[in-house]
């Protein structure tokens, strides 16, 4: 689904992961006199690093085979003491937080963990862990910690926008001989036909789901249960169907945050369609922009005969399309089943950047694989699509349009460009937001880590 939150699959990714954050946590402590009990790094308002904390993520760097050259102890602490800096003013400000979507966390890591290494026992043993419980207690700390710090950096940065004139400033600021080359950009556009799914299909789907809603309300089953039992979103039935939506920040389709947004807490909706299949949503916890809510997705069935219509409709439009009977454009509009490309001339959006343009080098294998050899204007075979839910649907594709690596243009990359000027004005408010905060926050590094030239003022010179 659309409902995006990828699990990590790889070994790869979790070994960077602990690169990046897999320490010791310390307990909270604000007792100056702790300050001077050996090992101890530095303080940042309530949060203690250790020198033992630095020493851990070098030796798990050095374990995986990650290259330590060129990062020293001094960096290391630096990203440590940001890190609880973020963290701390996260709590003073009161900012709300999921536990349970923590706890959620811990659990898929420690799942992925085990897939690769075999068993639990054998995971303790690689990481050298004494139980599990600690090993989860230790991940769930860290886990804690980045997303206070996620969350602070994100309320930071949360009003920020750019003006016109801003961006036509920030261009014209870079020197001619600096700026940035954008590589090979492609425009692609599809149309997309679904299979027809019978009435007596949809109405098993509906009634399965309303049976669902009666047990919960009227007999006392968990949602939760339900949705892991069975529930056909792979990304949220192992946490009970669970999302934490914010109105700021959508990553849902539009009909399931419609849904979230208009229930109270506790409710349970009616059955609604969406693209990927019929739900029904429960809302777990409203926090402010926040909500927690879960959801069971059923997946109508498709019966073989009616895939190979939907395929058949695709072959007679793309015979339409190259003997010019109809264009691509109005093609889209009229018989493409995608609601959010067809009013645009079946062009995809870039997820990452929100235009219309895909940088060949980081084009998305899967639609990499499916455009590499088509010319530009030359439309494709009918593709089938399976969507991790298991909904199935038949699309063609078209390279609509070329950009060859360049050097920036502003009419030509007035988007990229105005996402470089937001990128840069959110760092410099974040740097405002250090300096003034590392002024306000106690901070105390211990007299070893004051040899480090740090980026920030953490020695308040």
């Amino acid at each position: 689904m659309q409902l995006n939150q990828k699990p990590m699959k790889c070994i790869k990714f979790l070994f960077l992961f602990l690169f990046f954050s897999f320490l010791s946590i310390a307990q909270n402590n604000t007792s100056a006199n702790r300050i001077k009990v050996d090992g101890v790094s530095a303080v940042i308002g309530d949060y203690v690093i250790l020198d033992s904390d630095i020493d851990k993520t070098l030796v798990e760097m050095k374990s995986q085979g990650i290259s330590t050259k060129g990062i020293t102890r001094c960096q290391l602490l630096g990203k440590l003491m940001e890190d609880k800096l973020y963290a701390h003013h996260a709590i003073q400000d009161s900012l709300e937080f999921s536990v349970e979507e923590i706890y959620s966390s811990v659990d898929q890591i420690i799942d992925n963990f085990t897939q690769q290494l075999g068993s639990i026992e054998k995971v303790l043993e690689f990481y050298n862990k004494e139980d599990e419980s600690t090993f989860r207690q230790e991940i769930f700390e860290i886990n804690k910690i980045q997303k206070l710090s996620s969350i602070m950096q994100s309320q930071i940065v949360e009003d920020v926008e750019v003006t016109p004139e801003e961006v036509r400033i920030f261009f014209e600021s870079i020197p001619k001989n600096e700026l940035p080359t954008f590589g090979t950009e492609l425009e692609i556009s599809q149309i997309v036909i679904e299979p027809e799914v019978s009435e007596v299909e949809k109405e098993r789907v509906i009634n399965q789901l309303k049976t669902f809603r009666e047990d919960v309300l009227e007999r006392g089953s968990s949602f939760a249960s339900k949705a892991i039992l069975y529930s056909q979103d792979p990304g949220s039935r192992a946490t009970g169907g669970k999302y934490t939506l914010h109105r700021k920040r959508p990553r849902m389709v539009k009909e399931f945050r419609d849904e979230a947004f208009s229930l109270e807490e506790g409710e349970i909706s009616q059955p609604f369609k969406t693209d990927f299949g019929w739900h029904i949503l429960k809302v777990d916890k409203i926090r402010g922009q926040e909500v927690d809510a879960r959801h069971i997705l059923l997946t109508p069935k498709i019966e073989a005969s009616q895939l190979q219509e939907a395929k058949t409709k695709l072959d007679t439009l793309r015979n339409r399309l190259i003997n010019e009977e109809i264009s691509f454009k109005d093609a889209a509009l009229e018989l493409s089943d995608e609601k959010e490309t067809k009013y645009n001339g079946g062009v995809l959006i870039n997820p990452q950047t929100g235009d219309m343009r895909f940088e060949l080098t980081n084009l998305d294998p899967v639609l990499y694989s499916q455009i590499r050899n088509l010319k530009d204007g030359e439309i494709s075979l009918p593709i089938v699509e399976e969507e991790r839910s298991g909904l199935k649907k038949y699309k063609i594709l078209k390279v609509s349009n070329r950009f060859d690596e360049h050097v920036a243009d502003y009419s030509q990359d007035y988007s990229r460009i105005k996402s470089l000027a937001l990128k840069e004005k959110q760092l410099n408010l974040i740097k405002d937001w250090m300096l003034e905060k590392i002024e306000s926050t106690y901070v105390n590094v211990n007299s070893e880590s004051r040899l480090c030239n740090f980026t920030n003022n953490w020695l308040k010179k």
